[in-house]
């Protein structure tokens, strides 16, 4: 019996590579719904390769998909009720939420209510309400299992470890365009920004990248799915791409799991989970790698990681400022509004400003964010 299968966000670009794998797996899956923003042309296209039965779609562009999908056997619905019907279908048993920013937020919500399989690539998800999302996860039943290859080399290197035995971990980056690069990074250019040197990402977690506040989401990320304290994650400079991550025992053992850098590897690992199958993918071959290098980054240029780090550690509704003040920052530098640096330096002052609710409701971390959203913009 093949599992029907949720992908919300499928037009980005965890959403085109969760499709393909589901091709990979040859019918263990049957997409019943599909989602997009945006990007409705291409929603349009997935719906007549991949015959989801719903398409879910943005109330902006409704119309316009009802009249282009109207050879389609398919159902168009739309908006917040759309996504929440994708969820928590009865017939669903696995949900991939690879929207993008705090929209995602409460897609994740609704498929652990119902205690479904969540195959997570929102960062925000967590960032934002990892505390909530834990203890509402361990009361249905659901099982969260990321997606970014970060945390899915830390779910490999666990596999058959006692999690009392973890006593580090070691969160590997790229470190972006920008890592080598001299002097102020202040008049930094949208185009340069975009230039990731190893992957190939949507725009708005690529200049988290280029930040190192994705390394920073990641990391409060992993304090939630691994149970560990902030000052138990290090952050370190892996500019190959090919370790993923790292995971330090008491008894100094330390557990890498490796690959080229490629989504579909952790994509079809997190549906699969805890089974692999077989996958067509470049190898490896270590003869031809010149070498493994790994450093400390450098703070100062990237003070994002201080933040998060601060954010991890007070949690509440700090978490939930960072991550909504960056957003809207990161789609102003796009749009041309504000400097490259201006996006951290106006994080660290909304963080500065905040008083910290330290146990928050998804009600109280909602509200916060539609409020900062309505100051900022």
């Amino acid at each position: 019996m093949k599992n029907c299968i949720s992908i919300l966000g499928s037009t980005g670009s965890i959403g085109v590579n969760a499709l393909k794998v589901t091709e990979n797996l040859k019918g263990q899956f049957r997409v019943k719904y599909i989602s997009g923003y945006n990007n409705y042309k291409l929603l349009v296209e997935q719906t007549a390769k991949y015959k989801p039965e719903f398409v879910v779609a943005s109330e902006d562009n409704y119309s316009k998909i009802k009249i282009l999908l109207k050879k389609e056997h398919v159902k168009i619905i739309a908006g917040d009720d759309g996504l929440m019907q994708a969820c928590q279908d009865f017939e669903v048993s696995t949900v991939v939420n690879a929207i993008v920013g705090s929209f995602g937020l409460k897609p994740t919500i609704y498929a652990i209510e119902k205690g479904k399989k969540v195959c997570l690539a929102n960062k925000e998800s967590l960032v934002m309400a990892g505390s909530y999302i834990k203890k509402l996860s361990k009361k249905t039943g659901s099982e969260i299992v990321p997606i970014d290859s970060e945390h899915s080399a830390m779910l490999q290197a666990m596999n058959g470890e006692e999690r009392s035995s973890l006593e580090k971990i070691i969160l590997t980056a790229s470190g972006g365009p920008f890592r080598t690069r001299k002097g102020s990074l202040k008049n930094v250019t949208i185009e340069e920004a975009l230039a990731h040197p190893n992957w190939l990402m949507g725009k708005k977690i690529t200049i988290d990248s280029a930040t190192m506040m994705n390394k920073g989401f990641e990391l409060i990320e992993a304090v939630h799915l691994f149970d560990i304290s902030a000052e138990n994650i290090e952050v370190v400079i892996h500019p190959e791409s090919i370790i993923h991550s790292l995971m330090q025992f008491i008894d100094g053992s330390v557990i890498a799991q490796m690959g080229l850098p490629d989504m579909i590897l952790p994509i079809q690992y997190a549906l699969t989970y805890p089974k692999r199958h077989k996958l067509k993918l470049p190898r490896i071959e270590l003869s031809k790698l010149a070498k493994f290098s790994f450093f400390e980054p450098d703070r100062k240029k990237f003070p994002a990681l201080d933040l998060a780090e601060r954010a991890a550690k007070e949690n509440g509704t700090m978490p939930v400022v960072l991550n909504t003040v960056n957003e809207i920052m990161v789609y102003k530098f796009l749009d041309g509004k504000i400097n490259f640096t201006d996006i951290v330096k106006n994080v660290e002052k909304e963080m500065d400003a905040h008083s910290n609710n330290s146990k928050p409701t998804i009600d109280n971390i909602s509200e916060l964010s539609d409020e900062l959203w309505k100051k900022l913009n």
